[in-house]
């Protein structure tokens, strides 16, 4: 009897979920206040993460900006104090490394005077070479930043969020993080472990009871910020349905994710229905919708590029008498 009861119970939350789910697509919820907050955003000295800083400066929030270029993370937080009069400190940190996060994490404390409540793991490289081209270094620097960095900066920050039942945590993941394509083996492998790393630690804070801990999944398609430049579907389907995407708006719908305290959003909609076929479509299935779509060789003209890069580079060096290849991130997701 037992076990009934309570397959009942979890049955009727079930449905009471499912009402208020399809409910916030009808009516919106009222976005929360971030005027008391203190954000620490990575990869914060421009694109995606400089955008974040705005948006959350505008709306009040002091902002701690993160990222690896130092001067770069400065004028970012320069231009919000002068433009907006926000409270916004700059910090260098390399955040694939655990003690120079924890660090940087104790000089946020020190220098803002309080906890931080809201992290928004932002930063991201891509190497831009496939699997059998690519050297260990630059997988490991993949794996490191897009993906092992958000456990150092969760452990950083999270323990004062669990003590005080008031916090967010947001994931800038990928729709690479929920279907994969060819050619970057290691951007996806990155983006898929972000993904399963935070839905974990969704469970576990569910689980510690910390109810006013939020937690908030962005995943968005291909964004415009010149990281994946060449990529592209089949040109119909790109041009009717899938444009890459402004930056402006996937800040913004990822802003208002955040402000309702949505777990999960994925930008545009549509991702939607292609996890929904990934769900239950056969593997031969899916491999035909993704060459219908393009989707399968999408990031070749984005590699061929990257390639043409670098062999310049190569020559460049060569000609000034450097001689080695340049093993730097084709491109940095901030």
């Amino acid at each position: 009897m037992h076990v009934l009861l309570d397959l009942v119970l979890t049955v009727g939350r079930v449905l009471r979920a499912l009402l208020a789910a399809g409910s916030r697509w009808v009516v919106r919820p009222r976005p929360k206040s971030v005027a008391q907050d203190l954000c620490v955003i990575t990869g914060a000295a421009g694109g995606l993460g400089r955008l974040f800083a705005r948006e959350l400066a505008s709306r009040g929030a002091c902002v701690a900006l993160w990222d690896l270029d130092g001067a770069a993370v400065e004028a970012t937080a320069r231009e919000l104090r002068e433009s907006l009069g926000a409270r916004a400190v700059a910090f260098t940190c390399d955040v694939s490394r655990s003690a120079e996060v924890y660090r940087v994490a104790e000089s946020v404390r020190r220098e803002m005077g309080r906890h931080p409540t809201m992290l928004i793991n932002n930063a991201g490289v891509v190497s831009g070479r496939p699997l059998l081209d690519c050297p260990d270094r630059l997988i490991e620097r993949t794996l490191s930043v897009n993906c092992t960095a958000h456990f150092w900066t969760v452990k950083a920050f999270l323990p004062d969020m669990v003590e005080k039942n008031h916090g967010h945590i947001v994931t800038i993941a990928s729709a690479l993080g929920l279907f994969s394509t060819a050619g970057v083996e290691d951007y996806c492998a990155s983006k898929f472990g972000a993904v399963g790393f935070h839905e974990s630690l969704a469970h576990e804070i569910k689980a510690m009871g910390k109810g006013g801990v939020k937690t908030t999944l962005v995943c968005p398609y291909l964004v415009d910020t010149g990281m994946f430049r060449g990529c592209h579907i089949r040109r119909e389907i790109e041009s009717l349905l899938l444009p890459p995407l402004r930056p402006e708006r996937c800040v913004s719908e990822a802003v208002r994710a955040i402000l309702t305290d949505q777990p999960l959003v994925c930008i545009p909609r549509l991702m939607y229905l292609v996890v929904f076929l990934k769900s239950f479509l056969p593997s031969e299935a899916l491999s035909s919708l993704y060459h219908f779509l393009g989707a399968d060789r999408c990031m070749y003209p984005f590699l061929e590029a990257q390639k043409q890069l670098q062999s310049s580079q190569r020559s460049d060096n060569d000609s000034a008498g450097g001689g080695g290849a340049n093993l730097a991130p084709a491109s940095e997701q901030k």
